[in-house]
């Protein structure tokens, strides 16, 4: 079982998820929530998360 503590969304078009964990986990998903993967491990307590669409 996975405790969110941080959520966030972005603009992008379809929306982009992320949350974060106690246990040190960043997930995140490009396809409105249906599917989520690991974007960071092995951190400290996560309790923010932050998105932002970036254009180059």
């Amino acid at each position: 079982m996975v405790l969110r503590d941080a959520a966030a969304v972005d603009i992008a078009d379809p929306v982009g998820v992320y949350f974060g964990t106690r246990g040190g986990e960043v997930y995140g998903s490009a396809d409105e929530g249906a599917t989520f993967r690991t974007v960071a491990a092995h951190l400290p307590d996560v309790l923010c998360v932050r998105a932002a669409v970036i254009e180059s």
